[in-house]
């Protein structure tokens, strides 16, 4: 009886150990847009993957789907509140509460994807109000009006970052004039620490972790600044003026990516793009090249192999697909289908969601050409197509307004 009150006892901590590790956040872990998924389908039938379940009672927006703890969770618009809504695996709302003042003015739509970590869950709203929840019953744990405690500005659109969590701080950009960036206590909500002010506004872009060099490093965007920000202690290690390559709107949305010290960064509106190198001890940077083909509007990019892939701005209704080489930034191909849109990829295969009509292609991931394979279109009436698909375990997550599609994907 005894061994078995222990074996009962392991058991126990070695469940609780294991639910506390869970993660989930923007564009996937890491926030590379690229899913650690296998045996998926190469093709879908004509009518695309097989349904398994759709909900459409949901309040309005454009975030993304967290996945965690066997529950599904999202944002929306409740009157002039964001909300958080966490669902089961079938779409059945669970728990539903308002958490944050919405922006109100153009496109109010919720947009900001929630952060779970360990057992609790994270998230910011348009105004810059933050929260953390318990994840799986939904009680409040602590809430703050961060943008406006610290004298922080928006853009035309409000704000839409979600937040990065890193050893026991919970990080936000709110911009201004008293300080660029904030560190809460990820438990209680309290000011760690607050960065310098760069005098500049906060963009709508969501952090990046990057690790190189032997330290730890966020990397965001502002209006102005791509900066390199020591979690420890709100020091601003770097920044580059990526304003001065804008030809057009300033408005940064993409988060960057990363690999093997190089981060590229990416905005619309004929914004060019840039290629940083991180020095061999991360406290600098420097430009290894330009480009003016793929300026993504909102919809993300992706690094497969060596090289990304994602669409630019034509204008805002118009966009092609676009492929670069990561070493150098040359065009491998420019190539219109439907619309510009999001994207992310899994198994080698790239899924694009584009914005105007709401199809969706599964596409090779070659720079020789964009390869589509198969595609299909959500059952909705109308767009713009704005929130990014989520793969986990299989399943292919789909977000438009109230709704959610769930596509059984697995071969």
């Amino acid at each position: 009886m005894k061994n078995l009150f222990l074996l009962l006892t392991v058991s126990l901590l070695l469940q609780r150990t294991s639910f506390s590790q869970v993660i989930s956040e923007w564009r996937g872990i890491g926030r590379t847009g690229v899913y650690n998924e296998t045996g998926l389908l190469k093709e879908w039938p004509k009518d695309g993957p097989p349904l398994l379940w759709s909900v459409s009672n949901l309040p309005v927006g454009n975030s993304s789907v967290a996945i965690a703890h066997n529950m599904i969770f999202t944002i929306g618009l409740e009157g002039e509140m964001d909300a958080i809504v966490a669902m089961d695996m079938k779409g059945n709302i669970v728990w539903q509460k308002p958490f944050g003042r919405a922006w109100t003015q153009s496109y109010p739509e919720s947009r900001a994807t929630p952060t779970i970590y360990g057992d609790y869950l994270y998230i910011s709203s348009g105004k810059g109000d933050l929260a953390c929840f318990k994840a799986v019953s939904g009680d409040l744990v602590w809430e703050r009006k961060i943008s406006e405690e610290y004298g922080g500005t928006y853009g035309r659109w409000g704000l839409a970052e979600s937040l990065i969590v890193l050893d026991g701080k919970v990080f936000f950009t709110p911009g201004g004039k008293e300080t660029t960036m904030v560190a809460l206590d990820k438990l209680t909500g309290k000011t760690i620490w607050k960065s310098k002010s760069l005098k500049d506004n906060p963009s709508y872009t969501s952090p990046l972790l990057v690790e190189y060099g032997g330290r730890k490093t966020i990397v965001n965007v502002t209006e102005n600044y791509i900066i390199g920000v020591n979690p420890d202690n709100g020091d601003i290690i770097w920044n580059f003026e990526f304003g001065s390559y804008a030809t057009g709107r300033n408005n940064n949305i993409n988060t960057p990516l990363f690999s093997d010290g190089y981060i590229y960064v990416t905005s619309g509106y004929d914004h060019k793009c840039v290629m940083l190198k991180l020095s061999d001890d991360a406290s600098s940077v420097s430009l290894v090249w330009v480009d003016d083909v793929l300026d993504v509007h909102h919809g993300g990019a992706v690094k497969v192999g060596n090289y990304i892939y994602g669409s630019n701005w034509i204008r805002n209704s118009m966009g092609n697909w676009v492929c670069l080489n990561w070493e150098t930034g040359k065009a491998m191909y420019e190539k219109k289908w439907e619309n510009k849109g999001s994207i992310i990829s899994a198994d080698g295969m790239l899924y694009c969601y584009e914005e105007k009509s709401g199809n969706i292609a599964l596409v090779e991931a070659t720079p020789e050409d964009f390869r589509i394979v198969s595609t299909f279109q959500i059952d909705a009436k109308r767009g713009p197509y704005w929130a990014h698909p989520v793969i986990k375990d299989g399943i292919l997550y789909v977000r438009h307004r109230e709704s959610i599609w769930a596509y059984n994907i697995r071969k």
